[in-house]
C-alpha cells in the first residue's frame, strides 16, 4: 500500500516545498504510486491537469524530488 511505503515521508516532504507554487495557479499534485523500480508516479489535480506547462511543470518536480530522494529513479505524471 502506498500509505506504507518508505520512501513516502520524503517524498512527500519534497512535494510540500513545490505545492504553493502549483496552488498559486490552481492546482496540486499527489502521490499515486511508487513502483519497485523506483519510479514515482504522480497524478496532478485541478487546474495542473489541463495546463500546458505540466510537462515542464513535471521535470521541476522530478528534480526536486530527486535531490531529496536519490531512491528515486524517474517520475511519470498524469
Amino acid at each position: 500500500m502506498i500509505a506504507e511505503h518508505p520512501l513516502l515521508p520524503r517524498i512527500e516532504a519534497a512535494l510540500d516545498g513545490l505545492r504553493p507554487y502549483l496552488a498559486t495557479d490552481g492546482g496540486n499534485v499527489r502521490v499515486a504510486n511508487i513502483t519497485e523500480e523506483g519510479v514515482l508516479q504522480l497524478e496532478w489535480e485541478g487546474a495542473c491537469g489541463a495546463c500546458p506547462m505540466s510537462p515542464m511543470t513535471r521535470a521541476g518536480l522530478e528534480d526536486t524530488v530527486r535531490k531529496a530522494v536519490p531512491e528515486i529513479t524517474a517520475v511519470e505524471a498524469k
